[in-house]
Formats: structure tokens, C-alpha cells, sequence
């Protein structure tokens, strides 16, 4: 199956083209302000090498660091109502009450709370607050709030008090873009009001990068349909994209992490991402992420979605680097590192600069940074060595030795050996999260109540592996490939009937369409 694999990073959209598993060709270019024409370039560029046809594409699988940098740099975020029904408990701990003060700024510092909300077993904690929550609709609107978060204490148990907000919000105020925190946390109030936050926040330039998108694929001349990939490393349309972007913010590394143990062999190994803005770093188990099991932390933030135990540090090919050498990043020149570095002429001071002062990269021409003080790449080079090292050690859970494998078109700057850990760079280095997205797999989900005064727990299960299994088949997944990736019940204790929530998600390959 004729497959592209995009990756649109902070700094470089990577392409592969790829029939069954082998590698046909790959290409770097770079990412571009308006995003469209990047995507063009690099899938432009990757069918020419490849000398296939636009027509014979089946399908384009796009990865993307977007919405994660613009966390971790503050920019393009829109303001936001964030709203909580709980009064009068958590009256102490104001929504994005442990939120770094820039990126509480960054979203407008605006938390409501009003009463509502439910007990642990899902019985009323509080009426909701109509009239409170009219007052706010009225603030919203008078200070162009364009978008709103609504979390209720123990919401992923009883969401009505939750879908009662949105709906009268809705009804005041139409245009207002509205995410309710059961939709994509778990239990957990402080940390899914969090993951609510930043999605709404996220949600105007999810429209822009998806619309970037679907213009980039229709404008190389393909046919097929397209696909984003999402953070446990499946498939899902640009309609879900566009309302939970949160979704996709591990989605680059988690591609790196199953393109790298697609391109090495290895199935458990530190894999080290580095891009042009940030380095992504995470622990393959039998080839594939190893899931978080404790809050996930984004940008400074605790969020508690279901992710890859994967987290960023500010490090990347385009950070910033102090004069003296000892401070760089997290801000970054991302895509504009052709023309702002100082290897290509620019006049900003890099770490790809320091990585060629220093001889461990050739880049660019090194006469532009031959005035670079040694003692200030010497320092530059040992303070990125040690953040890397500590990143790494932070993901052993062990003393056994395990291979680091350097991946991503940063990865110039990792050293040969970190402590004890060897460091391997696999061919196609510089693309593996484009690979990892051209193997991603389509994935299926139920989450459903039963009773299961009626029916058997184990024809519950069943009956929900079975309606997961059809949706994967429906959106494109193969019936022989499908396995379950996650099976869940939890006993509704506030429902008659014995009432039991029921969540299964599979996953398959790609058809052959």
C-alpha cells in the first residue's frame, strides 16, 4: 500500500513515502508560517524522489508538534472562560491555581466558579447555579471571550450537570466554542480542568492547521484522504481534530518513538526526539510507548488524559542560546532557523550554532560562527549534554543499561554517550516521526452504559469489543489486523439496573483500499 507520512515540527516538515514496509524516499523541508505551503513542499518533494505518481497514493498519515509548542511557547493561544462547578467544595483552589504565571496570563487568567457538581458516586454535591452562570455568559460576552471550558467535580461520573452548562451557555452566547472536561480527562479536578483549559485555548488554531492541511493535500494533486495522527499513535479525522486537539500533543514524539523501533529493530530502548524548538524523550516497551500512569505534564501543566509517558524539555536545533553559553531555550527561532542562525547567515546565536562551533555538526557554513569564544561552546555543549542526560535518566526505571536512540533532525546535538547509556542513530534519523506516522493504525472505540441486570458482564464486553471492532472497520481499519488495545467497566453505583460504563478502544492497520 502506496502511503505518505508527514510530520509538521516547530522548525521542519518531514515527508516519507512508503509502500508496504519499505522506505521509498524521505525529504526535510521547512515549516512555514502559513503551514500550507511546508506540507506542500515536503509531500511535493517526497513523491518526485519517489518517482510515484500522485494517483496512486492511498493514503496521507500527518503528525504534528503544533499545538504542543504552542503551549510550551505561549503563542497563538486564545483566551478563555474557564468555568467550574463544584461550590462550595475547592473553594481554596482556583481554576489554574498551580499554572505557571506566563501561560495563566497567556489564556486570559479567567476562572469562574460556581455551585454544582456531583459526589463520588454520582449523586447532586450542589444544584447547578443558573443565574451565576448567566452572570458569567454576560462577562464573557462583554469581554469577546471567544471560547470556554466547563468542569464539574466528579464530571467523568454523572457529565449532565456539565452538558447543562454548555447547552445554556450556548443558548446566550452561539458563537462561543464550549469543551467540557469529561470529554477528554479522567478522574482527577484540578489536572482535567487543566486538559480542558488548554484545549479550548487550542481550538482556533486547530481550525487554521486543519484548513492548512486539507489545502496543502487538495494542492499536491492527491486524491486520497488524510488522516492526523493522535497520541497513543492512531488515526483520527480532521472533525476530531478540530474539537480536541489536546489529542495530538504527544502524537510527534509517540511517531517518533514507533517510527525509531521501526527503524532500529529495537523494542525496549530511550528514544530522544529532538526537533528544531523541543526535545521529546519517552520509553519504548515491546515496541511501543509506554503509557502514563500519573499526571502528564504539558508546558508546566498537569493534565491527566490517557498519554505516552512522554514529556518535552525546551531544547531543540533553533534555541535560543545566552551569550555567555549558559542559558538556552526554551524559546526558540523554529522554522525561521534557515535564515536566523548564524551558520545560514542570520544573526541569532543557536544551539545548531554551538553544535558546529563545536565540531560535533556540519551545517551551514562554519566560518559565520568561527568567532564563538571556545569556552562559550565548551559550556553551551556541556549544559545541553547534561539536560539531555537527565531527561534520559528520568525515563530508566532501572539501573539495567538501556540504548538511547537519537532521532529527529536536532539530534546533531546529542552526544555519542550519555553516562553509560550507548546512543544509536538509526538510517532515516532525521524522519522517523514522519515514518511513525506512515505506520500508524486506525483505531476503534465504545463507551457505552449497560445494565447488567439484563445481560452478562462478560456479553457487555462482548457486545462493546464487537461495536469497537465495526467502527474500526468502518473507518478504514483492516478486520484481520484488529486487536484490542483497551478494555475497561466501571459500575455506575447512581443508575438503577446495575448499571456499568463500558469502554473498549481497538486498533487495526490501514485497509488496502
Amino acid at each position: 500500500m502506496l502511503r505518505i507520512g508527514v510530520d509538521v515540527g516547530g522548525t521542519n516538515t518531514d515527508a516519507v513515502v512508503m509502500d508496504g514496509n519499505r522506505v521509498l524516499s524521505t525529504i526535510k523541508a521547512a515549516t512555514t508560517a502559513d503551514v500550507t505551503s511546508g506540507v506542500r513542499a515536503a509531500i511535493d518533494g517526497a513523491l518526485k524522489r519517489s518517482g510515484v505518481a500522485p494517483a496512486a497514493v492511498r493514503h496521507v498519515m500527518i503528525g504534528t508538534t503544533h499545538f504542543t509548542n504552542a503551549v510550551v511557547e505561549r503563542r497563538q493561544l486564545t483566551h478563555v472562560a474557564a468555568i467550574r462547578l463544584g461550590l462550595p467544595a475547592a473553594a481554596c483552589l482556583r481554576p489554574m491555581v498551580d499554572w505557571p504565571d506566563d501561560l495563566r496570563n497567556a489564556v486570559g487568567n479567567r476562572g469562574y466558579m460556581l455551585h454544582g457538581g456531583y459526589e463520588y458516586d454520582g449523586r447532586v454535591l450542589c444544584e447547578l447555579d443558573e443565574a451565576g452562570l448567566d452572570r458569567v455568559a454576560a462577562e464573557i460576552e462583554a469581554l469577546d471571550i471567544r471560547a470556554a471550558s466547563i468542569t464539574s467535580i466528579f464530571g467523568p461520573i454523572n457529565d449532565s450537570m456539565e452538558l447543562t452548562a454548555r447547552d445554556r451557555l450556548l443558548q446566550r452566547l452561539p458563537q462561543l466554542r464550549v469543551v467540557i472536561s469529561s470529554e477528554i480527562g479522567r478522574l482527577g479536578l484540578l489536572e482535567r480542568e487543566s486538559a480542558a483549559i488548554l484545549n479550548a485555548s487550542l481550538l482556533e488554531l486547530a481550525d487554521r492547521t486543519v484548513a492548512a492541511f486539507e489545502s496543502a493535500v487538495a494542492d499536491c494533486g492527491l486524491t486520497c484522504g488524510f488522516s492526523i495522527t493522535q497520541n497513543d499513535g492512531t488515526l483520527m479525522g480532521a472533525d476530531k481534530v478540530r474539537r480536541f486537539p489536546v489529542l495530538t500533543f504527544a502524537s510527534g514524539p509517540t511517531n517518533s518513538m514507533r517510527g525509531a523501533a521501526f527503524l532500529t529493530g529495537l523494542r525496549n530502548a530511550v528514544v530522544v526526539d529532538i526537533g528544531g524548538t523541543t526535545s521529546d524523550i519517552g520509553m519504548l516497551v515491546n515496541g511501543f510507548p509506554r503509557q502514563t500512569s500519573t499526571t502528564v505534564d504539558i508546558g508546566g501543566v498537569r493534565t491527566n488524559f490517557r498519554m505516552p509517558d512522554v514529556f518535552s524539555v525546551g531544547l531543540g536545533g533553533g534555541s535560543l542560546v545566552s551569550a555567555d553559553g549558559s542559558s538556552i531555550g526554551p524559546q526558540s527561532v523554529g522554522y525561521r532557523i534557515a535564515s536566523e542562525a548564524l551558520v545560514f547567515g542570520g544573526r541569532t546565536l543557536t544551539a545548531t550554532d554551538i553544535a558546529v562551533a563545536a565540531g560535533k555538526a556540519s551545517v551551514g557554513d562554519a566560518a559565520k560562527v568561527a568567532a564563538i569564544p571556545s569556552d562559550v561552546a565548551k559550556r553551551a555543549m556541556a549544559e545541553m549534554r547534561e539536560r539531555l542526560h537527565r531527561a534520559v535518566e528520568r525515563c530508566r526505571t532501572s539501573a539495567e543499561a538501556v540504548p538511547v536512540i537519537a532521532v529527529g533532525g536536532g539530534s546533531i546535538l546529542m552526544p555519542d554517550r550519555l553516562g553509560d547509556l550507548a546512543v544509536t542513530q538509526p538510517e532515516n534519523f532525521g524522519v522517523a516521526n514522519a515514518v511513525g506516522a506512515a505506520i500508524a493504525q486506525i483505531s476503534g472505540e465504545v463507551d457505552r452504559v449497560f445494565s447488567l441486570a439484563k445481560v452478562s458482564r462478560e456479553d457487555a464486553l462482548a457486545a462493546a469489543e464487537a461495536e469497537a471492532r465495526t467502527s474500526a472497520v468502518a473507518a478504514g481499519a483492516r478486520a484481520d489486523s484488529i486487536e484490542v488495545l483497551e478494555r475497561e467497566d466501571i459500575p455506575l453505583a447512581y443508575l438503577p439496573g446495575n448499571a456499568t460504563r463500558v469502554r473498549v478502544r481497538v486498533v487495526g492497520d490501514l485497509e488496502n483500499v
